[in-house]
């Protein structure tokens, strides 16, 4: 018997009718699926039979006690966590149940909320595990993953599923880093062009000359060096798929040759005067505003129109933060097993560090973040120690408020600006955003705050 996809199960072991129904009752109000039993022998029934996320286990009853319960749960569902509970704590049986793998000890009496907390924290943890093992699973030929759970990222997928059966142009939009690329590779692996090349170029890394060379290529003797014909990346990628990166940096005279390509289908190599058709998809990706470049007249607006047929906004990391942690297990393990290096874990300490980061640099900086934390890792966890100190900084900083120094709000606030506008490197526009502010308000607060404009 297994749970049904997305309802928790967890199992109650309490030999106490008030404290098991009490229990029950609490947890079924939080929307978890909850069965209760007695006594430990009736646990070790049931977990061989039945699938469950989380036990929550009192240490002391008769015959078959918590510890048991604990050792059995371990050995038939690995990945299933167990909250310890007990009237009678004592700092061997902590020690020993932590040994043995439980996910937390909890004294008696304890309070509601605190239960409620650790139980929801186990369930991520089950969550996290199982998402990193299907990451794992995957194979070569199972396509690009987009990562993440969020309600954004679910919408996201859904609109990617929408689209890449539909042979248009599509323009990607969201901050660098995001995962930009990512998406354009998944519109191609679930389109009918799946079959064909995916090739890519970046639009910022060439200057006019060579970007025209890199597009269209070059007949023979087109100019000095060139003993050969060459095709370019968009001929290659006939019948296949083209993704032009940051084409917001693409120059003009090259903007008008790529609309000859989406108007006629057809292109003319550098050097040539003959036509070529060409059967290829479209995909192209920005961090900048075209609507804005077309007013200011550095992006042409009928480029802009056959571009932005359907058109995809890829949400900043800090917009989508509960993603952080299954993207920090995928990252772990993928580089963790690149590099050969024992980190299997990360510790609560160091996801709290991380939970609490703004990532200007979104995913492609958590994934920078997380490889060098493998690195520097000699253990099997992470721990806050392993991360740039920027981070770790921040965690500093937020930390104050438990280590009882008395500062006022005005300094908290001051302080939080600051280093949000460290870390966005001067942009108020975007340190509004994270704030979650506009523009005119953060203004206000740099002058109320004296902090530099």
């Amino acid at each position: 018997m297994t749970a049904d996809k997305g309802v928790e199960r967890i199992l109650v072991v309490e030999d106490e009718q008030i404290a098991r129904e009490n229990l029950v009752l609490v947890l079924e109000r939080e929307g978890y699926e909850v069965v209760g039993v007695d006594n430990g022998t009736k646990a070790l029934r049931v977990l061989e039979a039945e699938d469950f996320d989380l036990v929550l286990t009192d240490l002391s009853m008769p015959d078959v006690g918590g510890m048991e319960v604990l050792e059995h749960c371990r050995r038939v569902r690995p990945d299933t966590e167990v909250l310890v509970i007990t009237g009678y704590a004592t700092v061997d049986s902590a020690v020993e149940a932590m040994r043995k793998g439980a996910y937390h000890y909890l004294p008696k009496p304890y309070k509601i909320e605190v239960l409620r907390e650790l139980a929801r924290k186990a369930l991520e943890k089950v969550h996290l595990r199982r998402e990193v093992s299907l990451l794992r699973r995957r194979g070569p030929g199972d396509g690009p993953r987009i990562i993440g759970e969020s309600p954004a990222m679910q919408q996201l997928k859904r609109t990617i599923g929408q689209v890449a059966p539909v042979d248009c142009n599509v323009l990607i939009l969201g901050e660098t880093g995001t995962g930009k690329e990512l998406a354009a590779r998944s519109i191609h692996h679930q389109s009918e062009r799946a079959g064909q090349r995916f090739l890519a170029v970046n639009c910022a890394s060439f200057n006019e000359e060579l970007l025209g060379n890199e597009l269209f290529g070059h007949e023979r003797e087109a100019f000095t060096g060139a003993g050969k014909m060459r095709k370019g990346l968009i001929e290659s990628a006939d019948k296949g798929t083209f993704f032009l990166d940051e084409i917001g940096d693409m120059p003009l005279p090259m903007q008008a040759k790529l609309l000859r390509v989406l108007e006629n289908r057809t292109l003319i190599r550098l050097g040539g005067t003959q036509e070529i058709p060409v059967d290829v998809r479209i995909l192209a990706a920005t961090n900048k505003d075209l609507a804005q470049e077309v007013e200011e007249g550095t992006f042409r607006q009928d480029l802009y129109f056959r571009l932005n047929v359907i058109s995809l906004n890829i949400p900043a990391l800090s917009k989508r933060r509960e993603d952080i942690p299954v993207l920090c297990g995928y990252f772990l393990h993928r580089h963790a097993q690149a590099l050969g290096r024992p980190a299997r874990e990360i510790s609560e300490r160091a996801m709290e560090v991380l939970m609490a980061y703004q990532f200007p640099g979104n995913v492609r900086e958590l994934e920078n973040i997380m490889e060098r934390a493998v690195v520097l890792c000699n253990s099997e966890t992470i721990q806050p120690s392993h991360l740039p100190e920027d981070l770790t900084r921040f965690e500093t900083r937020l930390g104050r408020p438990f280590q009882r120094a008395m500062v006022s709000l005005r300094e908290n606030e001051r302080e939080h600006i600051e280093f949000v506008l460290e870390q966005c490197g001067g942009n108020k526009t975007r340190a509004a955003e994270i704030l979650e502010v506009d523009r005119a308000t953060l203004w206000r607060k740099l002058k109320r705050l004296d902090i530099e404009d």
